[in-house]
């Protein structure tokens, strides 16, 4: 049987525990996890993280802790599957990080002078650059979009910011907004049609514009709708209590019943944020 390391402060140690959570007498759930079948966990604890740092009272520090060591987790098992297959190991991870972020902050770590974010940022992709081509990657057309993959509304914004740096973009949020418009106008005309296909086109060109209006009014459309998800769930789960309150089966009450709730709740709410 494993022993636990003596020392829970070392990252040794988490090394050590996830090592033998693999190992023949582990976990039957970690052994049988592939780098595939973790994907969704990675993407839901990097969430999870987000959601702590955005927390407004007290518990935010507690929960970041809680979170980064989950996201931590996810990084080590990965490395200890690398491990088992001869790939490479948490240390190998360690040193090309180290060796990439000195590599890419010349301005830190030599001699070179930078005069603001911008030029450090600029400094940054030819550095990428850089790396590419002593990889062997061909380069792509210097206005190609070349937008990480991200969750897909993060991705509309990004695609956005690039194609702003290229001069193909609104004037305005007037502009845009005429945009936001006419996609809707082509979505009400894709609901007339019945048609799935064009129906799900229409909306994914509606919620890009939307992204793009987000970006032209300098609010980063992810962060947006984490915050009416927030919202609503809040505004959900009080009117549900307030229901429960008053005996009443959530189950049984009829639709203006709950919009009556829904409004009570949203009230309560906007008195107790004045």
């Amino acid at each position: 049987m494993p022993q636990p390391p003596a020392n829970f402060r070392h990252i040794e140690s988490l090394v050590e525990i996830v090592r033998s959570l693999r190992g023949p007498d582990g976990c039957p759930w970690d052994k049988e996890q592939s780098h595939e079948s973790l994907t969704q966990y990675a993407i839901e604890e990097t969430a999870e993280l987000v959601e702590a740092i955005e927390t407004k009272d007290s518990s935010r520090d507690a929960k970041m802790k809680e979170e980064l060591g989950d996201v931590l987790f996810q990084v080590i098992l990965h490395a200890q599957m690398a491990s088992e297959r001869g790939a490479f190991d948490f240390t190998d991870v360690i040193e090309g990080i180290s060796e990439k972020l000195v590599r890419r902050h010349p301005h830190v770590f030599s001699d070179v002078n930078v005069a603001d974010t911008a030029e450090v940022i600029q400094n940054w992709e030819e550095i990428k650059k850089q790396e590419k081509a002593a990889k062997g990657e061909t380069p792509k057309s210097a206005y190609a979009l070349n937008v990480p993959p991200l969750p897909a509304l993060q991705k509309a914004f990004k695609i956005g910011k690039r194609t702003e740096k290229l001069k193909f973009d609104w004037d305005n949020v007037e502009g845009v907004m005429v945009k936001v418009e006419e996609e809707m106008d082509e979505l009400r005309e894709a609901l007339d049609s019945v048609s799935a296909a064009e129906i799900e086109h229409e909306l994914g060109d509606v919620l890009f514009s939307l992204a793009q209006l987000g970006r032209h009014l300098k609010m980063e459309p992810e962060q947006i709708l984490r915050k009416a998800n927030a919202r609503f769930e809040e505004r959900f789960n009080l009117m549900v209590d307030l229901a429960d309150k008053d005996g009443k089966d959530w189950g049984h009450l009829t639709l203006d019943d709950k919009e009556s709730y829904w409004i009570k709740a949203k009230n309560i709410l906007k008195t107790a944020k004045v």
